[in-house]
């Protein structure tokens, strides 16, 4: 213990000396003040710097467009980048508009492309489309095109459909494409349907159309038909859209379905008829092989009746109901019937029907 105090006393003799000498050297050497407080200096200029753009803030203030230094600390505590919302400032604040920093900010923290609005307030500005910011950030957070609105509002817009086919009442199949012609409604772009909405109407005017018809001649003299339904059916109602015109590019002639429906009417039927044949013949087979079971059946019959006529005879000579003289002549009389049956079967043509024959044997 006593070695490690003394060890420990040393130590703090050593350090006392060297603090000592330290200071010593700097009160004989002042640079190494001046040195460290430019080094404190330029480090304060650079976190001044990091926290406050003052490139920025000169522009905007050339620009006229005054924009506090604490604004812009504030904007990099709150993670956003002042060059997102100051120049979009500075271009609005030189177009005219009526437009603050906090404004952009709250648009640009809900998830808004401020630059893109800006720049459709401007271009509704010069087409003299009224467009205030609410509406304009209202549409860019719903997820539309603001500038792609406001440029289609002064520019209209060709939407070709593809080839809608439909079928007159004469049974010929018409193949038709539309041009329809469409500008952005501001009012109704918030909540309103699409480009597919308005191709599926015009598709469904130009089914009714030609399904109305009399026939396919009527649609190809007359296309215009065709545009005057649809314009009629008021298409473009719950739609971003408004339809200016419906021209019809192309009409072609297709297949003649009515034809080709009765001709798979005709083969179904027949079909149908050939079943039911097929179902009597099988029903007439039937019934034949039953007739034919029922004849070996009588034919059973008789043999076995037959087989009884001995031993009726039998009985009958026993109980002396017949003699023996009636017995031959009973037998004399089926020879000579059978030998009668030989000649006339003899004697018969040879293409006699066989019911000739049969009424001779009986």
């Amino acid at each position: 213990m006593n070695t490690l105090f003394a060890l420990s006393d040393a130590f703090l003799d050593l350090m006392d000396n060297g603090g000592a000498a330290k200071e010593t050297a700097t009160n004989q050497n002042p640079g190494v003040w001046i040195f460290v407080i430019l080094a404190i200096a330029l480090i304060a200029v650079l976190i001044f710097l990091r926290f406050v753009p003052l490139g920025l803030w000169i522009t905007a203030l050339s620009s006229g467009v005054h924009v506090s230094i604490g604004s812009l600390v504030g904007m990099r505590l709150r993670r956003i980048q002042p060059r997102m919302l100051v120049n979009p400032l500075i271009k609005a604040r030189k177009a005219g508009l009526d437009v603050t920093l906090p404004m952009l900010e709250t648009h640009y923290l809900a998830g808004g492309n401020v630059d893109k609005v800006i720049n459709a307030l401007i271009a509704a500005q010069r087409s003299n489309i009224e467009l205030p910011f609410e509406k304009a950030s209202a549409i860019d957070l719903a997820g539309r095109d603001v500038l792609q609105a406001v440029q289609m509002s002064v520019t209209p817009k060709v939407i070709e459909t593809p080839v809608v086919a439909a079928i007159a009442k004469d049974g010929i199949e018409l193949r038709a494409k539309a041009r329809v012609t469409v500008r952005t409604n501001i009012e109704r772009l918030v909540g309103g349907s699409g480009e597919e909405t308005i191709i599926a109407r015009v598709g469904e005017g130009i089914v009714t159309t030609v399904g109305s018809s009399e026939t396919h001649k009527q649609v190809l003299e007359n296309p215009d038909l065709i545009s005057q339904t649809v314009l009629n059916k008021g298409l473009d109602a719950g739609t971003a859209y408004e339809i200016l015109s419906i021209d019809i590019a192309d009409v072609d002639v297709g297949r003649n379905v009515g034809a080709q429906l009765q001709m798979d009417q005709a083969e179904a039927d027949r079909r149908i008829a050939q079943a039911r044949a097929e179902e009597r013949r099988a029903m007439a087979v039937a019934h034949e092989q039953e007739m034919r079971a029922a004849v070996q059946e009588k034919r059973a019959q008789v043999v076995e009746a037959e087989a009884e006529v001995p031993r009726a005879m039998a009985a009958a000579l026993r109980e002396g109901k017949i003699g023996v003289m009636d017995y031959y002549q009973l037998k004399n009389l089926e020879a000579d019937t059978s030998m009668r049956d030989g000649i006339a079967r003899a004697s018969a043509p040879a293409n006699a029907p066989a019911s000739t024959a049969g009424s001779e044997k009986r």
